[in-house]
Protein backbone atom coordinates (compact mmCIF):
# COMPACT_ATOMS: atom_id res chain seq x y z
CA UNK A 1 0.00 0.00 0.00
CA UNK A 2 1.39 3.37 -0.95
CA UNK A 3 1.99 5.96 1.73
CA UNK A 4 0.97 9.52 1.04
CA UNK A 5 4.00 11.75 1.58
CA UNK A 6 4.59 14.93 3.48
CA UNK A 7 1.59 15.79 5.50
CA UNK A 8 2.46 18.20 8.30
CA UNK A 9 2.78 16.74 11.78
CA UNK A 10 -0.15 17.62 14.02
CA UNK A 11 0.38 20.04 16.83
CA UNK A 12 -0.95 19.44 20.30
CA UNK A 13 -2.42 22.88 20.84
CA UNK A 14 -2.77 26.16 18.97
CA UNK A 15 -0.03 27.79 21.04
CA UNK A 16 2.65 25.10 20.80
CA UNK A 17 4.62 26.87 18.07
CA UNK A 18 3.49 24.61 15.24
CA UNK A 19 3.85 26.75 12.14
CA UNK A 20 4.20 23.96 9.61
CA UNK A 21 0.74 24.53 8.15
CA UNK A 22 -2.72 23.13 8.71
CA UNK A 23 -3.01 19.79 10.46
CA UNK A 24 -3.42 16.72 8.27
CA UNK A 25 -6.85 15.32 7.69
CA UNK A 26 -7.40 12.76 10.37
CA UNK A 27 -10.04 10.00 10.12
CA UNK A 28 -12.31 11.97 12.43
CA UNK A 29 -11.91 15.06 10.22
CA UNK A 30 -13.34 13.33 7.15
CA UNK A 31 -16.87 14.48 6.54
CA UNK A 32 -19.34 11.61 6.52
CA UNK A 33 -21.39 13.17 3.72
CA UNK A 34 -20.76 11.69 0.29
CA UNK A 35 -21.65 13.18 -3.05
CA UNK A 36 -24.46 11.78 -5.15
CA UNK A 37 -22.13 9.79 -7.42
CA UNK A 38 -20.21 8.36 -4.45
CA UNK A 39 -23.45 7.21 -2.81
CA UNK A 40 -24.60 5.67 -6.10
CA UNK A 41 -21.23 3.93 -6.56
CA UNK A 42 -21.40 2.53 -3.03
CA UNK A 43 -24.91 1.15 -3.55
CA UNK A 44 -23.94 -0.27 -6.96
CA UNK A 45 -20.85 -1.92 -5.47
CA UNK A 46 -22.97 -3.50 -2.74
CA UNK A 47 -25.49 -4.66 -5.36
CA UNK A 48 -22.89 -6.15 -7.72
CA UNK A 49 -21.00 -7.95 -4.98
CA UNK A 50 -23.86 -10.26 -3.98
CA UNK A 51 -23.87 -13.95 -4.88
CA UNK A 52 -27.35 -13.72 -6.37
CA UNK A 53 -26.14 -11.07 -8.85
CA UNK A 54 -23.44 -13.45 -10.07
CA UNK A 55 -26.07 -16.19 -10.36
CA UNK A 56 -28.26 -13.84 -12.38
CA UNK A 57 -25.33 -13.23 -14.77
CA UNK A 58 -24.82 -16.99 -15.18
CA UNK A 59 -28.54 -17.40 -15.95
CA UNK A 60 -28.29 -14.61 -18.52
CA UNK A 61 -25.47 -16.46 -20.31
CA UNK A 62 -27.42 -19.72 -20.13
CA UNK A 63 -30.43 -17.98 -21.72
CA UNK A 64 -28.24 -16.32 -24.36
CA UNK A 65 -26.43 -19.52 -25.43
CA UNK A 66 -29.43 -21.34 -26.95
CA UNK A 67 -30.79 -18.09 -28.42
CA UNK A 68 -28.63 -18.81 -31.47
CA UNK A 69 -31.41 -21.03 -32.75
CA UNK A 70 -33.87 -18.09 -32.59
CA UNK A 71 -31.48 -15.52 -34.09
CA UNK A 72 -29.92 -17.85 -36.65
CA UNK A 73 -26.98 -15.63 -37.62
CA UNK A 74 -23.70 -16.24 -35.80
CA UNK A 75 -22.38 -12.65 -36.08
CA UNK A 76 -25.55 -11.10 -34.65
CA UNK A 77 -25.70 -13.71 -31.90
CA UNK A 78 -22.10 -12.98 -30.84
CA UNK A 79 -22.56 -9.21 -31.18
CA UNK A 80 -25.43 -9.27 -28.67
CA UNK A 81 -23.40 -10.86 -25.87
CA UNK A 82 -20.21 -8.94 -26.69
CA UNK A 83 -21.97 -5.57 -26.67
CA UNK A 84 -23.89 -6.30 -23.47
CA UNK A 85 -20.84 -7.55 -21.55
CA UNK A 86 -18.64 -4.70 -22.77
CA UNK A 87 -21.09 -2.02 -21.65
CA UNK A 88 -21.77 -3.63 -18.28
CA UNK A 89 -18.06 -4.24 -17.65
CA UNK A 90 -17.14 -0.65 -18.55
CA UNK A 91 -19.73 0.81 -16.18
CA UNK A 92 -18.96 -1.61 -13.34
CA UNK A 93 -15.24 -0.90 -13.52
CA UNK A 94 -15.87 2.84 -13.20
CA UNK A 95 -18.18 2.37 -10.21
CA UNK A 96 -16.02 -0.19 -8.44
CA UNK A 97 -12.88 1.90 -8.98
CA UNK A 98 -14.61 4.81 -7.26
CA UNK A 99 -15.44 2.76 -4.17
CA UNK A 100 -11.97 1.17 -4.10
CA UNK A 101 -10.24 4.54 -4.30
CA UNK A 102 -12.35 5.90 -1.44
CA UNK A 103 -11.60 2.80 0.65
CA UNK A 104 -7.87 3.13 -0.04
CA UNK A 105 -7.90 6.81 0.90
CA UNK A 106 -9.77 6.10 4.14
CA UNK A 107 -7.27 3.37 5.08
CA UNK A 108 -4.37 5.72 4.30
CA UNK A 109 -5.83 8.45 6.52
CA UNK A 110 -6.13 5.93 9.36
CA UNK A 111 -2.53 4.75 8.88
CA UNK A 112 -1.32 8.36 8.90
CA UNK A 113 -3.18 8.97 12.17
CA UNK A 114 -1.67 5.84 13.74
CA UNK A 115 1.85 6.80 12.60
CA UNK A 116 1.37 10.33 13.94
CA UNK A 117 0.18 9.06 17.32
CA UNK A 118 2.99 6.49 17.48
CA UNK A 119 5.58 9.17 16.70
CA UNK A 120 4.14 11.37 19.47
CA UNK A 121 4.18 8.49 21.95
CA UNK A 122 7.73 7.48 21.05
CA UNK A 123 8.93 11.09 21.39
CA UNK A 124 7.28 11.39 24.80
CA UNK A 125 8.81 8.11 26.04
CA UNK A 126 12.23 9.05 24.66
CA UNK A 127 12.15 12.38 26.54
CA UNK A 128 10.72 10.92 29.75
CA UNK A 129 13.11 7.95 29.95
CA UNK A 130 16.09 9.70 28.31
CA UNK A 131 16.44 7.03 25.61
CA UNK A 132 18.36 8.60 22.71
CA UNK A 133 17.82 5.54 20.49
CA UNK A 134 14.09 6.24 20.37
CA UNK A 135 14.72 9.69 18.89
CA UNK A 136 16.38 8.00 15.91
CA UNK A 137 13.44 5.61 15.59
CA UNK A 138 10.99 8.53 15.69
CA UNK A 139 12.89 10.31 12.92
CA UNK A 140 12.93 7.12 10.82
CA UNK A 141 9.18 6.66 11.34
CA UNK A 142 8.48 10.25 10.38
CA UNK A 143 10.65 9.95 7.28
CA UNK A 144 9.02 6.66 6.27
CA UNK A 145 5.47 8.02 6.34
CA UNK A 146 6.19 11.62 5.39
CA UNK A 147 5.45 13.28 8.73
CA UNK A 148 7.20 16.62 9.10
CA UNK A 149 8.86 17.68 12.32
CA UNK A 150 7.21 20.36 14.40
CA UNK A 151 8.81 23.75 14.32
CA UNK A 152 9.21 25.18 17.78
CA UNK A 153 9.75 28.78 18.80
Amino acid sequence: MAVTPAQPHRGHSPGDGNTSGPPPRMPTDITPGLGMFDRFATHASNFFSKAWFFSMCVVLVLVWAPSYFLIGELDTWQLIINTATTIVTFLMVALLQNTQTRADNAAQHKLNAIADALADLMSHVAEADNQPGLHTDVEQLKAAVGLETREGS
